[in-house]
């Protein structure tokens, strides 16, 4: 059982050092650990940083390509390095080593493929007051939109099982954080949340600029998501209001008409058929977007596939050796 722990950096040469120290170097369960980062387009000496400290892998960028790819990169990269479970950290050591092994340990039971860490939002101090409502909105946003319970959605703390990194895609180019809970949600991917501590503050956080932007990309990024994932619903939904509209409109045209006074109604009417043909045309394109959603899951399909070849072994041997070591603990007792 191989465990990797990754760290996308950018410019991170004064603290990945502290965070590299912060992790652990041996879980019950585990039988190797490695470590990995994603040196995003840094500027200043974080690779060398790492090299120094024995980083066993380095995932390098020439340029600043974003949180999100980079994420990807990583997870690309553990997987061909033979990881059965990725653990996903920040190098501002913003997260305490030693809740990895509460992150893992879920997966090594048995009982998920995600799981997130769910930081003590109201109790952190350097997070003002509008930050923490607006990460409590962000999650229950998220939670709606993926179905699931997940407490804190924007945290990047996380642990995957081999089978589900396989099965993660993320084409935003602003976090991976919303997307892949929706995708998990929406995949029915096994799921969960543990509590965990979080450090005192290294660094302001780099992922935006103001708490408008932030609000606003992360906004978009779940709306994208859920549209990716049920749009026939979302488009319905959508063209639900121009139908309304539009019927109630030819409804009242009707009642003049039948009391001989539509004479003066006709701009009614033309706004009312204008708003039925664009409610129609909507959902025409729900179920156009519903047909592509339908190619898009066979197309993950053939590429989670592919990737087990590629990667050397399916990734449902462990999903395998875990349920035959669960049988002869029953057959046991």
């Amino acid at each position: 059982m191989k465990l990797i722990i990754q760290i996308p950096c950018y410019n991170e040469a004064e603290t990945l050092e502290v965070a590299l120290n912060d992790l652990p170097k041996h879980i019950d369960g585990v039988d190797e650990i490695e470590y990995l980062i994603i040196n995003d387009g840094s500027k200043d000496n974080t690779v060398e940083v790492a090299r120094n400290w024995g980083v066993d892998h380095i995932v390098n960028f020439k340029q600043n390509q974003g949180l999100a790819k980079g994420f990807i990169a990583g997870l690309d990269g553990c997987l061909r390095c033979g990881a059965d479970i990725i653990v996903n950290t920040d190098a501002d050591d913003q997260y305490k080593g030693e809740d990895i092994e509460k992150i893992v340990r879920p997966i090594l039971n048995g009982e998920a493929d995600i799981v997130i860490g769910a930081r003590p939002i109201d109790e952190t101090e350097h997070f003002s007051y509008i930050k923490k409502k607006l990460q409590h909105l962000g999650s229950w946003t998220v939670r709606r939109a993926s179905k699931t319970n997940i407490p804190d959605a924007p945290s990047g703390f996380r642990a995957l099982s081999r089978e589900a990194a396989m099965r993660l895609n993320v084409v935003n180019d602003y976090t991976y954080t919303l997307e892949t809970i929706v995708q998990a949600g929406r995949e029915n991917i096994p799921m969960m949340s543990v509590p965990i501590r979080t450090n005192a503050e290294l660094r302001p956080s780099r992922l935006f600029k103001s708490i408008w932007g932030y609000v606003k990309k992360s906004m978009l990024t779940i709306l994208r998501a859920y549209v990716m994932y049920k749009p026939l619903k979302a488009f319905t939904l959508i063209s639900i209001p121009f139908i309304f509209f539009g019927v109630g409109i030819g409804v009242r045209f009707l009642y003049f008409m039948s009391r001989g006074t539509s004479g003066g109604h006709v701009q009614s009417l033309i706004l009312g058929c204008t708003l039925i043909i664009i409610g129609f045309l909507i959902f025409i394109i729900g179920l156009l977007a519903d047909t592509i959603a339908a190619n898009r899951r066979i197309i993950q399909d053939i590429q989670f596939h592919v990737k087990s070849i590629e990667y050397g072994r399916d990734s449902s041997d462990l999903n395998i050796k875990r349920d035959y070591k669960e049988a002869e603990d029953n057959e046991k007792k």
